[in-house]
């Protein structure tokens, strides 16, 4: 069986940690004896500056027709400020894809590194062993909901988003999110401001509905604004995070402070129905970061264990994603790392590192 992969590099380091992705693909595969072909292609900021848009058309093609989509990262301040008529996934070449795909179930694992607690503020003994996963709804919320703009009103700029979801959008998101904890440690934490938006009280409602099928788990509603305050105080509580697009994209961003940097973290968003949770868009949680963009340096862990969650999720091989995860863990314990994490190795050593810890 041959497998094919979209790699989309996109803007600032995004081309760089890719390509460090794509040399454990390659490394693992020939081990494993896995047929896998590599396409290449354009999104974000990239794309903009040669076709005028964010993501082609034919690039979605490619993308549904892949059984994995690799991103490095998109955007940054060059291309802030475009505005391009249509919705938001107009605006943005991987909410676009994430739409048409419909990939809504975000996954974002954050597990503590014992060798970097040096890297987290929180206390040793309320984070040892926190093992976590943010469930981030990506394709519905107050990304993408509409009415939204901007215009003049009484002669002054008034912007406005719509925070709206409906049933089935929450139940089948819930519905995974109670599967994973099955999985997992068996509990589950789900975010909303139902005390204040008619949205969150539906969301609360729907996930209410859903636990009545799966009474083994146990499931906790948290206020945002408390679950914050509870995620910093004691993280090692939390196993399962149900969150919109909105409180997903924050609290996977605060869930960070438990491994001790962005730089480490992967993510994958799965698509729904027809396609099952197979097909998926992989990408480190980390941002382009223009800043250092060329200088060797961006950390290519993030991207490197999202080829783990490609391989356990949309290649079925959960044993190669455990291979690599062990390859990152004993690279980070060895004291390899990158400036973010207090180190000095640039991107390239790191990478080989990884490729030496993955042996036949």
């Amino acid at each position: 069986m041959q497998y094919q992969i979209l790699a989309l590099g996109g803007d600032g380091i995004g081309p760089e940690v890719l390509d460090s992705g794509i040399q454990i693909i390659k490394h693992i595969s020939e081990i494993k004896n896995i047929n896998i072909k590599i396409e290449h292609d354009l999104i974000g900021g990239i794309c903009w500056d040669k076709h005028k848009t964010f993501c082609l058309d034919n690039t979605v093609n490619k993308a549904q027709k892949s059984d994995a989509v690799l991103v490095g990262s998109v955007g940054g301040p060059k291309w802030d400020k475009i505005r391009v008529e249509g919705p938001p996934e107009e605006q943005d070449g991987l909410m676009r894809l994430r739409k048409e795909l419909d990939a809504f179930l975000g996954l974002r694992p954050v597990i503590y590194y014992n060798e970097l607690h040096s890297q987290s503020p929180i206390k040793k003994n309320l984070i040892k062993n926190t093992d976590i996963l943010v469930l981030r709804e990506m394709t519905g919320g107050v990304m993408f909901g509409q009415p939204r703009g901007l215009k003049t009103r009484n002669k002054m700029r008034y912007a406005y988003d719509t925070a709206a979801y409906n049933e089935e959008e929450i139940k089948r998101f819930a519905i995974a999110g109670f599967e994973l904890a099955k999985t997992r440690k068996g509990k589950l934490c789900s975010i909303d401001k139902a005390n204040v938006m008619e949205s969150y009280k539906l969301w609360r409602d729907v996930v209410e509905d859903v636990s009545k099928d799966y009474k083994e788990i146990e499931l906790t509603h948290y206020y945002a604004d408390n679950c914050a305050f509870q995620l910093v105080m004691n993280p090692a509580n939390f196993d399962v995070i149900l969150g919109c697009n909105l409180f997903g994209d924050l609290f996977s961003d605060l869930a960070a402070v438990v491994s001790g940097g962005l730089g480490l973290l992967p993510s994958a968003c799965l698509c729904g129905p027809p396609n099952g949770f197979v097909k998926g868009i992989y990408e480190p949680v980390h941002g382009s970061a223009p800043d250092i963009a060329g200088s060797g340096i961006a950390n290519p862990l993030g991207m490197i264990l999202s080829v783990a969650l490609m391989f356990k999720y949309s290649f079925d091989r959960s044993d190669v994603g455990l291979i690599i995860e062990s390859a990152v863990n004993n690279v980070i314990k060895k004291g390899f790392l990158s400036p973010d994490l207090g180190g000095v190795t640039s991107t390239q050593e790191i990478t080989n590192q990884i490729l030496h810890e993955i042996q036949p």
